[in-house]
């Protein structure tokens, strides 16, 4: 499941206390359309979820994820960084050396 780092929360909510959407808002990943690139992905901020969205939420902030791209997520860690009132968001892997393998063996 896609992990919301503390400073990826922390900008959640002061997007949602800096907007006219309820306490109950948070960020929304979509899917765009595909390109020769990949598939790019959107955020926005959103009332809440759509019936079928994957739902984290850390008890300080939600995101909600598309269906589509949730599988895709589920080892990422959202990010953000707030520069002079301007959010960017991020997504990176975790680490794959802090997870033990499938058959217990820790990487070297």
């Amino acid at each position: 499941m896609l992990t919301v780092s503390p400073s990826a929360a922390e900008a959640i909510q002061l997007l949602v206390e800096h907007s006219d959407a309820p306490e109950s808002a948070g960020i929304r990943i979509t899917a765009g359309a595909p390109t020769d690139q990949g598939t790019p992905l959107a955020l926005e901020l959103v009332d809440g979820p759509q019936p079928d969205d994957e739902v984290v939420n850390d008890g300080e902030a939600a995101v909600f994820l598309e269906p589509q791209v949730a599988p895709y997520l589920a080892d990422a860690v959202l990010e953000a960084q707030v520069d002079g009132g301007e959010v960017a968001f991020a997504l990176r892997d975790n680490d794959v050396s802090e997870r033990p393998s499938p058959n217990g063996a820790q990487p070297h």
